[in-house]
Parts: structure tokens; C-alpha cells; sequence
């Protein structure tokens, strides 16, 4: 089990409430007291190592993130399989609702789109093991805790686990821009879903494309012919929370 470094004081709090393990916790001696002070109280509940530190100790830790004199050192993230996913969606009651992303790049991106895959109760994240970001540091600070909470499963070829979720039933929704069919068009929401998140800049690959059932694109007004891929993959989960409501 290799580990790992979360900072903020988001991030270690939920982290805490979590359960995840945490190995240790780090405050920087500048830090303000009324950031620090519930962190050191939930620490110390769970029996965790508190240590007082330099600043700038935290920022060679936490390398580029916005750390508020709070890093955590956590045992790495459980990726889950798919079928928990699924099992996760049967123990609720609800119709599977999961999000596929073929190729997301920007730690950003995925940290948000954790976030709004919280916000919307989908079941489940999927990415690919290769050329795709995967649970870092600059995700779970971007996804407010939601990395917590929201189960991601990589798996080694996104087609084939494509195939094998049309095999229980699952509908797979393409995003792209050039689909002939909109959002609102679209009747496959109140199913079993999954919707397909493209690369920033290159959308879905072929093969992806291809092994989608349903195709759709948002109705784009602007000059610019794209949204940031978090964007675009909130408003589609919340239509799915939409349609599901009615």
C-alpha cells in the first residue's frame, strides 16, 4: 500500500470523518488557529499523529496545492471494481447511474466533476488505467472531499467495460459535440445509464464513440464551440437528476 499526501483543511476533514486511514497530520506553526483547531480536535478522536511543523515544510509536501497549514499523510485510494458500482446502486434502490471518462487529463477536471458526481448521487466513476489522471492530491483538494465519498473504479480497457455494463442493462450515453440529437432530446435518462465524458481537447476516441448507444451534444449558442469538460459533465448529470425526478 503506498501512500500519499492530501492538504487543506477540506480535504484532511473529510478525510477524518471518512474514516480513511491517515497516517499522520502535519500543521504548519503559522497556521491560523480557528482553520487548525477542529482538524486537531477530530485528529486526536481518531488517535492520529499531530505534528507540528515549518511552513515550509508543507509546501515541499504538498507541491503546488493550496495547503492552509494543513497535509495529511493517508494510505493510497481503494479503487473499487465496477461491480461494486453497480451493487452500490442495488443497495439504494435506485436506478445505476454511472459516468465514464475516456481520457480526462486536468487533476482539476476530474476533482470537479467528482464534486457535481456527489452532488447528483451517481453511483460510480470510471476511468481508464492509461493516459487518464487518477486520484492525486490536486483532485481530492479540487473535489472538496468528494473523493471520499464517490467510489472510482480504473479499469485497463473502457470499450470492453462498455460492453459488459450493455450486458446488464446499462445504456451508454455519448457526449460530442458534432451528435445530431440534444440533451433534451434524448429519452434514455430515466434508465440505467452511463454517461461517456471525452478528453478536453480530443472528446471520446473512436472506439468509444462507436460503442456508444445514444449520442447526444448540449445546444451551444456562443461562438465558441465548447464547454470546459467539467462543465459539460454537470449540466448532463443534472439533466439525469431532471429527467429522474419526473
Amino acid at each position: 500500500m503506498h501512500e500519499e499526501f492530501i492538504a487543506g483543511k477540506h480535504s484532511v476533514t473529510e478525510a477524518l470523518k471518512s474514516g480513511r486511514t491517515i497516517n499522520k497530520i502535519w500543521i504548519a506553526d503559522n497556521a491560523q488557529k480557528h482553520l487548525t483547531q477542529p482538524i486537531i480536535a477530530e485528529a486526536k478522536k481518531a488517535g492520529v499523529i499531530i505534528q507540528t511543523v515549518d511552513k515550509r515544510k508543507l509546501d515541499q509536501m504538498a507541491e503546488g496545492v493550496q495547503h492552509q497549514g494543513v497535509v495529511a499523510q493517508v494510505a493510497a485510494y481503494e479503487y473499487v471494481d465496477v461491480e461494486d458500482i453497480l451493487a452500490r446502486a442495488e443497495a439504494k434502490g435506485e436506478v445505476p447511474f454511472l459516468l465514464l471518462l475516456d481520457e480526462i487529463e486536468d487533476p482539476h477536471n476530474l476533482g470537479s466533476i467528482l464534486r457535481t458526481a456527489d452532488c447528483t448521487g451517481v453511483h460510480g466513476v470510471i476511468i481508464p488505467k492509461r493516459r487518464s489522471v487518477g486520484l492525486t492530491a490536486t483532485v481530492s483538494k479540487t473535489s472538496a472531499g468528494a473523493v471520499e465519498y464517490v467510489p472510482v473504479a480504473r479499469v485497463t480497457n473502457l470499450s470492453q467495460t462498455m460492453e459488459q455494463l450493455k450486458e446488464r442493462g446499462v445504456w451508454i450515453v455519448g457526449t460530442d459535440v458534432s451528435a445530431d440529437q440534444e440533451i433534451y432530446d434524448a429519452d434514455v435518462f430515466t434508465l440505467p445509464v452511463a454517461l461517456v465524458i471525452g478528453n478536453e481537447n480530443k472528446g471520446m476516441g473512436r472506439l468509444i464513440r462507436e460503442t456508444c448507444d445514444v449520442l447526444c451534444k448540449l445546444p451551444m449558442a456562443g461562438q465558441i464551440n465548447s464547454l470546459n469538460a467539467s462543465v459539460a459533465a454537470g449540466i448532463f448529470m443534472y439533466e439525469v437528476v431532471r429527467r429522474r425526478r419526473g
